[in-house]
């Protein structure tokens, strides 16, 4: 035992000893304190330009947040349950050997259920929510927070901003406060609250992720305004409607949508800015309609090559325009052709959608101050806005028509030079004039009066429960229709 101990001991001692050699070594090769360090073949002469701040994040000047409980507490009172039902209506084919015995086809109803939720803007009952949450339905249920539960009135809605409003008989209700959503910026703290799924009031975190989305194929028509806010805050079916509150418990968005392949959320929601949906509340409240500012502009974005010849700095942001309507009050106002719009009452222009935004926004017959640069010189240009009308070119509901120009007499095959006037172009399904008019068909006369445009065509229309007599061309014969204007 004692000769196994001395061996392992003389082990060390060698082990001991060339660790020593080796230290020893180190230290004799060791440079000069103050000699330049000698390159080696291991070791790189470049090195990465990196910036790097080490001071810590908060820099000991925040205070550490562990609770937004007090913050959310006021705004989950102002936060409700929205519950829709609407009739819906199918038409069932019946099996053709049933038919032949005279058993017609049956038309079978059902009620369809939906859920959203809404914000609650005043003690009187009056509710934000989205357009999509109302649509169609025969009835809707209002349940408070508290469990209250109301019969709730649409006063108006927008389905090109998916807003709209709703209102309960009560009074003293818990309000929530608008924010400016202008002043919101990406990274900003967000709370998502809403009743997501049915499984009751629910609050979710995030940040604003970006500003002014746009959802390609969200509008039906083609046509909507949009300047979403995005959000990676968790928002899921039944959340639309919801508030989008800020980390003081003001209301910066209305929750509307997601992105998801699997329709859940995946930390891609948009929320319908403060700003936008408080303009269109205050005019469905105040008219049960909205009415969207015009100037009768069509504009491109400035490019570099465009700011060039301009004039202008190549990093310059803005629209050129390229047309002006006919009698618009872009033309009243005197804006030209290669005017660039800089910016509307101090708002800043950058996109065309943004244009877009701005105006509708404003109140037709406000004036609006437009900075353009032209002919190497800022300017002011005041413009007295007109109304926007969503159907330019409907004649009657549900019919929009065309003038019968070159290209299109060519298309339609029509030699005739005596054939002059409008076409239609469109009769929607639910046009109560579908049975009489068609498109391709051209509109020469109305009640003996030639038809050159639309503004003619509306002015020689008699008043509704009257009949009207069109002189119509269509498929190579001219003859009569009568249209007569239903009463509303």
């Amino acid at each position: 035992m004692k000769s196994k101990l001395r061996s392992r001991l003389s082990i060390l001692a060698v082990l001991a000893a060339v660790l020593a050699a080796a230290v020893a070594a180190a230290f004799a090769a060791k440079p000069a304190k103050d000699a330049p360090d000698a390159p080696t073949a291991s070791a790189p002469t470049k090195k990465a330009d990196v910036r790097v701040d080490p001071s810590p994040v908060s820099e000991g000047k925040s205070a550490v947040v562990t609770s937004y409980a007090d913050v959310v507490e006021s705004v989950q009172k102002a936060v409700v349950s929205i519950y829709s039902t609407k009739t819906v209506r199918e038409h069932v084919m019946v099996n053709p050997f049933f038919r032949q015995f005279g058993i017609p086809d049956q038309e079978r109803e059902s009620k369809q259920e939906g859920l959203g939720s809404g914000v609650i803007v005043s003690p009187d009952g009056y509710i934000l929510t989205n357009n999509h949450v109302v649509e169609g339905a025969d009835e809707l249920k209002v349940l408070l927070p508290d469990d209250r539960e109301f019969i709730a009135k649409v006063i108006g809605t927008d389905p090109k901003t998916d807003i709209a409003v709703v209102k309960i008989e009560a009074t003293n209700l818990p309000v929530i406060t608008l924010a400016d959503s202008a002043k919101l910026r990406v990274g900003d703290v967000v709370f998502a609250v809403g009743n997501p799924l049915g499984i009751g009031q629910t609050v979710t975190m995030g940040i604003v992720s970006a500003k002014g989305r746009a959802i390609p194929g969200l509008a039906e028509d083609g046509v909507a305004y949009q300047d979403f806010i995005q959000t990676d805050a968790a928002i899921n079916m039944g959340n639309s409607g919801g508030a989008l509150v800020d980390a003081k418990g003001r209301l910066v968005g209305i929750n509307s949508a997601i992105l998801s392949p699997t329709r859940g959320n995946i930390g891609i929601g948009f929320a319908i800015p403060t700003n936008l949906a408080a303009s269109i509340m205050n005019s469905l409240i105040a008219t049960g309609k909205v009415s969207r500012g015009f100037i009768g502009v069509s504009t491109d974005p400035i490019t570099p090559d465009f700011a060039e010849q301009l004039g202008l700095p190549k990093d310059t942001k803005g629209v050129i325009i390229s047309d002006i309507t006919v009698g618009s009050p872009a033309e009243k106002a005197g804006l030209k052709r290669t005017d660039a719009i800089l910016a509307i009452n101090d708002h800043l222009v950058t996109t065309l959608d943004d244009l877009r935004l701005t105006i509708a926004q404003l109140i037709p017959g406000s004036v609006a101050k437009l900075k353009i640069f032209r002919d190497g010189k800022e300017k002011i240009v005041d413009v007295t806005l007109g109304t926007l009308v969503d159907n330019p070119n409907e004649l009657l509901t549900g019919v929009t028509v065309t003038p019968l120009a070159p290209e299109l007499r060519r298309k339609l095959g029509i030699a005739d030079a005596r054939v002059k006037g409008l076409v239609v172009t469109d009769v929607a399904e639910d046009s109560p004039f579908r049975d009489r008019l068609a498109p391709d068909l051209v509109i020469m006369e109305i009640n003996r009066m030639e038809i050159t445009d639309l503004a003619s065509a509306k002015s020689a229309l008699n008043p509704p429960g009257q009949r009207n007599l069109f002189a119509v061309y269509y498929r190579g014969a001219a003859r009569f229709v009568a249209v007569t204007i239903p009463l509303k």
